[in-house]
């Protein structure tokens, strides 16, 4: 659930031309706190990201996802869409 709650916060928030979200809370089971929450990463490209360091683009996304429950670990790639375009293509990572 915290996986579509955090999709649609962001999506709601920044309408992100990309946007990639994976729940990586298995690979982190065994670890002290695991049980609190899940562990995701997002890859999130945004025209609301221009003009804006990289810390102020993590606190809008962390501003849009404060009420999604259970996060423990939050990991945020945000680029703006002329970034994307100048990024060498993403290679697409297949897990279970």
């Amino acid at each position: 659930m915290s996986k579509s709650a955090i999709e649609s916060a962001i999506i709601q928030g920044l309408a992100p031309l990309s946007l990639e979200i994976r729940d990586r809370s298995r690979a982190h089971a065994t670890h002290e706190g695991a049980d609190e929450g899940g562990h995701y990463e997002c890859y999130i490209v945004s025209a609301a990201f221009e003009g804006l360091p990289p810390l102020a683009r993590h606190r809008m996304v962390y501003e849009l996802v404060k009420e999604v429950p259970n996060i423990h670990a939050l990991s945020l790639r945000t680029l703006t869409p002329a970034e994307a375009a100048s990024q060498p293509p993403k290679r697409v990572i297949h897990s279970s």
